[in-house]
């Protein structure tokens, strides 16, 4: 199911990117992690096998944060992509908090729409808030799903904040 223009122009004026968002919280647990599973080798290994430990640890534990970061940018990428495509207006996508969260904050007219989430694979799981009302769900779910999901959040979004004057069609019905 996709979302369909609505009628008229989109004015949309993101510039078509969504900025790369570190969570030191995940860097932080990932770097903790490692030097405590590090130091179970210094007994048996010595320092030079806990010091490679921690390095191969610590790489391990950012690949999977990155793959995660990525995930979660491209689901916001695309929601953000469809509801412009289908004529919401989407000012522009900034990160929510520097390099606390992972999470990205969507400008619109009716108010700010927050995506963000826990990136780290396979474990990854995608939030999106509006209004003091957030969802979280499965990011590997969430990508399957992209273009209903779009389309449901596209109707609560920007659809519902709509005056009586204004003439919005729902995405998924016939104009």
């Amino acid at each position: 199911m996709a979302l369909e223009q609505s009628a008229g122009e989109s004015k949309t004026v993101w510039s078509g990117t969504v900025p790369t968002a570190w969570d030191l919280r995940v860097v932080g647990l990932v770097v903790a992690v490692a030097a405590l599973a590090a130091s179970v080798n210094v007994p048996y290994g010595g320092v030079p096998v806990a010091a490679v430990a921690f390095l191969v640890l610590t790489a391990g534990g950012f690949v999977v944060h990155l793959l995660g970061e990525r995930q979660l940018r491209r689901l916001t990428d695309g929601l953000v992509e469809r509801w412009a495509d289908a004529g919401g207006t989407i000012e522009d996508v900034t990160r929510s908090a520097e390099g606390s969260r992972t999470e990205w904050t969507v400008h619109t007219p009716d108010g700010d729409v927050t995506i963000g989430g826990v990136p780290v694979i396979p474990m990854t799981q995608l939030s999106i808030e509006w209004q003091g009302v957030s969802d979280t769900m499965d990011a590997g779910e969430a990508e399957e799903n992209l273009d209903r999901l779009a389309a449901s959040l596209y109707e609560e979004i920007f659809e519902i904040q709509a005056s009586p004057d204004q003439t919005h069609h729902s995405p998924n019905s016939a104009s």
